[in-house]
């Protein structure tokens, strides 16, 4: 079922956000990011969510166009409880070129990644199912590839939604379509 933008509310609003057609173009505030001190010893909490319910058994997925190319641009969804309980997973620009990955934060943050240069100047759809007690994250072109599963506190109220932080510079617009949620994932093939 697709998701209207203006159902979302932003954990920190972007710098700009418009609806264009079937497409929600956003462009993220410099220095934005969602970081919890693991390995550099700081906290940023200012990347942009654009965040709705997702309830248990349920999943939510989002397609960006990945054109951005510029070191720690990043976008897909954004899972978010709280300042210390939430997870990003989608395409972030480093080492050079796109790598899919997923930070999960439980008071820290962990980050994983994925060389995936074969999806430069393509939509992506990024997907999070959540079960009671985990969620499994899914990102792809034409399939959707398992990239993490990972635990999430159930006692917590969980939203999900479209994600972007730019973390080292100003100026990055990324465009974003199919807003959608559905049933969770059945299993992990």
């Amino acid at each position: 079922m697709k998701i209207d933008w203006s159902q979302g509310s932003w954990t920190n609003a972007p710098e700009n956000a418009i609806a264009a057609g079937n497409e929600f173009w956003v462009t993220a505030k410099p220095e934005s990011d969602c970081w919890n001190k693991t390995s550099y010893g700081f906290t940023h909490d200012n990347g942009h969510g654009l965040v709705t319910d997702l309830p248990r058994d349920s999943a939510m997925q989002v397609q960006l166009y990945l054109d951005y190319d510029q070191n720690f641009d990043q976008a897909g969804l954004l899972l978010f409880a709280d300042k210390a309980n939430w997870v990003k997973a989608g395409v972030e620009h480093s080492d050079g070129m796109p790598q899919a990955g997923a930070v999960v934060t439980a008071g820290n943050s962990d980050w994983s990644v994925s060389r995936v240069p074969e999806w430069r100047n393509s939509w992506v759809t990024v997907r999070i199912s959540r079960t009671k007690d985990a969620i499994t994250i899914r990102a792809g072109v034409d399939e959707l590839r398992l990239l993490r599963v990972a635990p999430i506190d159930s006692h917590l109220n969980w939203k999900c939604g479209p994600m972007v932080c730019v973390p080292t510079r100003a100026g990055l617009r990324v465009r974003f379509r199919n807003w959608e949620t559905s049933e969770a994932d059945a299993s992990l093939l």
